[in-house]
């Protein structure tokens, strides 16, 4: 008998390892270099064990194989492709985009799963072209007041700061693009001058929850179709719930219909009499349409929220870091912002915001820097030859790019480590590549709330830096660290900064 287990314990053994092991393989056999996998981890083990950063995982990938356009690796079990070329990535996300529309993340359509972010084909089509319109400059026009009360209050709260004071800007930044997003999406009214107004509790809690990576997900990925099945792993029912809620609540309050906030849920509403939204496809024109249930549109608003809420946070904490470091930087951009200031008697409009071009230089290099969402994924909808080469992606393979590895490859940015604005300016960008900058992604699937992003921090900014300037402290981190246990890209630490009042 024991021996018979003996034997049975070894042939699993054998079988477990085939499995883990079987795809080993695959790159070599077709001719596609990359480091070699481990078994059942392949090449990410630090990333499905919260050591590091997915950010980061995927740089290190990209240095690995500094002379290949075209990197091999492994997900676990699961091969894929890290694109390195800028050319093969301008094909990919823009010239046959067509090919390449999904992510590849595969949730299910329920239970938030549909949304703008991760949703594929059809779907993700449909919803694009509809939910463009609210990103135009007339509507973020008459969405601006609500972010300037949102910057004024918040910078009410702040009167009692002095010289010696250090703040968590994180915990700031926090704030007001919290109130931000609440105001302009879902008419939500936050009181930041409260220490304990509730709704923010409640927010921070669901913040956790959506945005802190999970243990386990690396390993069910492993097994085709599983994460729709597991849906609540990804979207925990709490936060479903509280999306769900949300959006009945704001249909109650203004009767299903359309208010004049000229919001993301006033859109929704217009949208919501149709019961059906149509659309085209790409190739042959033919009508598509998603019906607009009230858990597709509890999917949007939860993606709407973390959008613009987590991304602008953590950008404008690494930029106001970056200005306490580089003082020098710090000084020109106050000098544009009194001048602009000055030129209109003090009123912020968003034609002042816009109008402001070295600080525009110095968002794009903190965005270098700190490229919040990291790597870019997509998923080969057909087998696609890649031009000029004898390389076939097979329908399915999904691709990655890694944004920070091409953000600071020397070939694009000489010496990547230092903060410096002008790689922004008109000159240094003429002859770049132009998917040498991947923040907000490229193509049609690109962040589709890029310019609310802008306005937003924008206006956080020049409120800000008119009365304040920021400087380290003995606390101030002196270098920073991806956190690895985060969905999106922030810091392990807490940035620790000086405001020091300007006109005292």
């Amino acid at each position: 008998m024991m021996i018979y287990l003996s034997i049975a314990l070894i042939a699993v053994s054998y079988f477990v390892y085939w499995i883990l092991t079987k795809n080993n393989g695959y790159w070599k056999k077709r001719n596609i270099a990359g480091p070699k996998p481990e078994p059942l981890f392949g090449n990410i083990k630090d990333l499905a064990l919260h050591k590091k950063f997915i950010g980061t995982v995927i740089e290190d990938l990209y240095n690995q194989c500094p002379n290949e356009k075209i990197v091999g690796f492994y997900r676990m079990i699961r091969p894929s492709l890290l694109i390195r070329d800028l050319d093969f990535i301008k094909h990919i996300m823009i010239k046959d985009f067509d090919m390449f529309m999904d992510r590849g993340i595969g949730l299910a359509k329920d239970g938030l799963g549909a949304n703008l972010f991760t949703a594929d084909g059809d779907t993700w089509r449909i919803l694009r072209t509809k939910f463009t319109p609210l990103f135009t400059s007339g509507k973020l026009k008459n969405m601006f007041p609500l972010i300037a009360e949102r910057a004024d209050r918040l910078f009410d709260c702040l009167d009692n700061v002095n010289e010696s004071s250090e703040q968590d800007i994180q915990l700031i930044t926090n704030r007001y693009t919290i109130s931000s997003i609440a105001a302009c999406a879902f008419g939500l009214d936050i009181d930041l001058r409260s220490a304990d107004e509730p709704i923010l509790e409640i927010l921070y809690r669901l913040n956790k929850l959506i945005l802190e990576a999970r243990y386990g997900i690396e390993f069910l990925a492993m097994i085709p179709g599983i994460l729709k099945t597991l849906n609540t792993i990804v979207f925990p029912t709490e936060v479903t719930n509280f999306f769900h809620d949300l959006v009945r609540s704001v249909f109650t309050q203004r009767n299903g219909v359309p208010s004049t906030r000229k919001d993301f849920m006033d859109l929704i509403l217009e949208m919501k009499q149709q019961k059906v939204i149509r659309g085209s496809k790409l190739v042959d024109d033919e009508q598509i349409s998603v019906e607009l249930t009230e858990g597709m549109i509890a999917a949007q608003a939860f993606v709407f929220y973390v959008a613009g809420f987590e991304t602008s946070s953590t950008t404008l904490s690494f930029l106001l870091y970056e200005l306490a470091k580089n003082p020098e930087i710090q000084d020109k951009l106050i000098k544009e912002v009194d001048e602009a200031l000055e030129k209109s008697k003090g009123n912020i409009t968003y034609d002042v915001l816009m109008d402001l071009p070295y600080m525009s230089k110095v968002f794009d290099e903190t965005l270098r820097k700190y490229p919040v969402v990291d790597p870019l994924q997509r998923c080969a909808i057909n087998d696609y030859k890649i031009p000029g080469t004898d390389l076939t992606i097979k329908k399915g393979e999904v691709l990655f790019v890694s944004v920070v590895g091409i953000h600071y490859d020397e070939k694009y940015y000489p010496n990547p480590e230092i903060f410096d604005p002008e790689r922004f300016s008109a000159e240094n960008s003429r002859n770049r590549h132009p998917c040498a900058y991947l923040p907000f992604g490229t193509g049609p699937r690109n962040c589709i709330g890029m310019r609310f992003a802008k306005v937003q921090s924008r206006m956080f900014i020049v409120k800000l830096l008119s009365q304040y300037r920021v400087e380290t402290s003995e606390n101030t981190p002196k270098n920073m660290k991806p956190d690895p246990n985060r969905v999106f890209l922030g810091p392990d630490q807490r940035v620790i900064l000086k405001l020091v009042p300007r006109h005292r």
